[in-house]
């Protein structure tokens, strides 16, 4: 199977055309069919199911071409880095960041990093879920943690980058926004937002404020999701952060 009768499968399950789909790829429609069938010789079983209307794919064809546009995407991701990594770098480090404070810590270090190995490239990696694991599975070179999720690695070299806490965010026109110190007396009544891929030790604090009966909560998916209801105000939520 080759990249561009991949290229051609994908494109003719969104179309579902032959005509179109040749078209949108600049080839003649009796070369796209003719690969599509040689692909589907290939993998043993029936893609698309042809009519006079067009093609619709097959539930099996269905499954494959999702598994397909997925592994396009991450081909298409290795051929760019290559493409960057070969044209001015001799080295390359991964830094696996599972916490978001990393996005304002790192770039001024890949700065003054750059100014002291211009040939190094360094390869940012956000995962805020098993970035432990990477780590082991040598799939990144460092992992940017909270240093309570190291504290069970051996065999590890761990630098201290920066001392944090615990904050709270709000609007700017919240009067909370005017303290510099929160007591736990000062949330009573409001909603909490929870969750949102929170390390263990919020979780705990979190757990604790709720438990006190005192202090509503709102279960978030994420932490983009979370910073646009307190924009927007909704039942005065707050959130908790290192």
């Amino acid at each position: 199977m080759t990249t561009k009768q991949i290229d051609y499968c994908i494109e003719l399950a969104r179309t579902l055309n032959f005509s179109r789909a040749a078209e949108n790829l600049f080839v003649s429609q009796p070369t796209f069919s003719y690969q599509i069938r040689l692909l589907e010789e290939e993998i043993g079983f029936s893609v698309f199911e042809r009519s006079g209307k067009g093609a619709v794919l097959t539930p099996a064809g269905a499954q494959f071409v999702s598994f397909l546009t997925n592994m396009r995407e991450e081909l298409k991701r290795a051929i760019e880095q290559g493409q960057n990594f070969s044209s001015q770098y001799n080295d390359d480090i991964s830094i696996c960041m599972m916490v978001r404070q990393a996005v304002y810590f790192l770039p001024e270090a890949m700065r003054q990093f750059a100014k002291l190995h211009p040939d190094v490239q360094i390869t940012p990696q956000f995962r805020y879920e098993n970035s432990i694991e990477g780590f082991f599975k040598n799939e990144t070179d460092i992992v940017f943690a909270l240093k309570e999720n190291t504290k069970q690695i051996p065999n590890i070299k761990v630098h201290e980058l920066f001392e944090s806490g615990i904050y709270l965010i709000t609007t700017r026109d919240d009067p909370l926004a005017q303290k510099n110190l929160i007591t736990e007396s000062d949330l009573y009544g409001r909603t909490l937002m929870v969750g949102g891929g929170s390390p263990p030790a919020l979780k705990a604090v979190q757990h604790r404020l709720i438990s006190t009966g005192k202090i509503k909560y709102f279960n978030s998916a994420n932490h983009d999701t979370t910073c646009t209801n307190i924009a927007a105000g909704r039942e005065f939520v707050l959130r908790l952060v290192f």
